[in-house]
């Protein structure tokens, strides 16, 4: 046996040696990096790529686009993610009463962080609600350049979800599931659909300037489906994906011929193991890898953008700035092809997301005014270049906000999946209406309660994918992002 353990790993090619003349430790350190939060090197070890040379015919990629189940409405989505749970009854859903009781002790049954409650502190709202539009649809102060777009707005104030806690909930929101392992709503359209850009990813996260939110990338993974469905993190500033550029300025031409012997390696294994989708999967994953180090960094150069467009998001303020780029980057991957983008408001924990548990005025003042001008200029700037038809917009987080207090003191809010408020936009949503309704409190879904399945119903059918026919074979059972029971689009919302 070779005493070098590195040695016996180095595979020859016929030409005598990996890829011509490198060998697979350069190969790995000149060309191995982040992507789609593998490491290159990672899926090069996984992959197995030196066990055959054999020739191999061409292989379907997984990202190829697929033709939806009908007519689609929209072509893409972007979901604004309010990492936290903003209280939608500081925000959209207006309650009189809750100005009437404010400071009062009352009877109200509450589940939350704190456990289930059958009495609370009132804290009524800390913002006057106005009307705005022809549709005359009650917007918070928070909310003054967002609140100027009410009549290209459906509000959903029942919503329902199966977990006040953030980590499950956050799950729920982003995979239909309360239990991590699923594939995300991203990755679902991905496989669905495919990509519309073979030099870009088909799915796109962006997070907070704080961090990540809870559970990490399991909010945007593939789960039980092949990596190359996945989300891809990207950056509104400089490289938008780390490690993208080559290391010891390896040129694309020499990369290409690295990828090419690659592939030809890999096409060989795959010939006799046709149903081996995740080595197919990552063979699709280097070639964007590759091309995305031409067009990735073009997608991003928002500087070429005009000074008024800039303006409109709040690039021009230092507040606005992060997370208005980022809604810029999110339409100009949308002219470029991306499927589905999400952005997050929010990361880390405490006040540096919408959990308001303590100072509730601090707290959403802040988020919201970060927020309000961007997400508002996106819409504004969707639809005077004709693409709010094809583009849903959804704004949310993972839920709402009791409407009493957590603490004997304070302002601050607990958690409410019970009932609470997200809004859509474009990409075939019925303008400037208003579904369903929690009671006069805020606290609970009574009139048209929608669970958060039945949003992704209606995501997926306004994309033309049939909600309870979208399959994926696993585990001996075809599963479905709307659960095994199904779920049917809410059809009010539809135009």
């Amino acid at each position: 046996m070779n005493s070098d353990p590195q040695s016996s790993l180095e595979p020859k090619s016929p030409q005598g040696d990996f890829c011509g003349n490198v060998s697979r430790r350069e190969f790995i350190n000149t060309v191995g990096g982040g992507f789609t939060s593998l490491a290159l090197t990672g899926m090069l070890g996984l992959d197995g790529f030196f066990r055959s040379s054999q020739a191999a015919s061409n292989i379907s990629n997984p990202l190829s686009p697929v033709s939806p189940h009908f007519a689609p409405k929209a072509k893409s989505v972007i979901f604004l993610f309010m990492y936290g749970g903003p209280s939608h009854v500081d925000t959209f859903d207006y309650k009189p009463e809750l100005f009437k009781y404010d400071g009062q002790t009352v009877k109200v049954n509450t589940f939350g962080r704190g456990g289930k409650k059958n009495e609370g502190r009132i804290v009524g709202p800390k913002w006057s609600f106005n009307r705005y539009g022809q549709s005359g649809k009650r917007v918070s102060e928070l909310f003054p350049h967002l609140a100027t777009c009410v009549d290209d707005i459906a509000f959903v104030k029942s919503m329902q979800a199966d977990s006040p806690i953030h980590g499950s909930a956050m799950l729920m929101m982003n995979s239909g599931s309360i239990i991590s392992g699923s594939p995300s709503l991203g990755s679902w359209v991905n496989y669905g659909l495919g990509t519309l850009n073979e030099n870009l990813p088909g799915y796109v996260v962006m997070l907070d300037q704080s961090g990540g939110p809870i559970s990490g990338a399991k909010n945007w993974s593939s789960g039980y489906m092949p990596a190359t469905y996945q989300g891809t993190v990207f950056k509104a500033e400089g490289s938008p994906v780390l490690n993208l550029k080559s290391a010891q300025g390896m040129s694309l031409a020499e990369q290409r011929r690295i990828i090419d012997s690659l592939n030809h390696l890999n096409q060989g294994h795959l010939k006799e193991r046709f149903d081996n989708t995740n080595l197919a999967a990552r063979i699709a994953s280097y070639e964007l890898a590759y091309k995305m180090q031409v067009s990735a960094p073009e997608a991003v150069e928002l500087e070429k953008e005009p000074e008024e467009t800039k303006s409109l998001y709040g690039i021009d303020q230092e507040r606005t700035r992060d997370f208005g780029s980022k809604c810029l980057l999110a339409r100009r991957l949308v002219e470029r092809g991306v499927r589905f983008i999400q952005i997050y408001s929010g990361g880390a924990h405490n006040d540096y997301n919408w959990d308001a548990h303590g100072d509730l005025v601090k707290n959403h003042s802040l988020h919201a005014g970060n927020t309000d001008k961007p997400v508002a200029g996106l819409l504004k700037d969707l639809k005077r270049r004709g693409m709010l038809d094809e583009t849903l917009v959804i704004w949310g987080g993972e839920f709402g906000r009791q409407p009493t207090a957590e603490y004997a003191k304070g302002t601050g809010r607990d958690h409410n999946s019970a009932g609470f408020t997200m809004w859509l936009a474009g990409g075939g949503i019925k303008p400037g209406i208003s579904l369903g309704q929690t009671d006069e409190l805020g606290n609970e879904a009574v009139e048209k309660p929608f669970h958060v399945r039945r949003l992704h119903a209606t995501i997926l059918q306004l994309l033309g994918l049939d909600p309870n026919h979208l399959t994926f074979m696993h585990g001996g059972l075809d599963k479905k992002l709307v659960g095994p029971a199904g779920a049917d689009p809410i059809e009010e919302l539809m135009a």
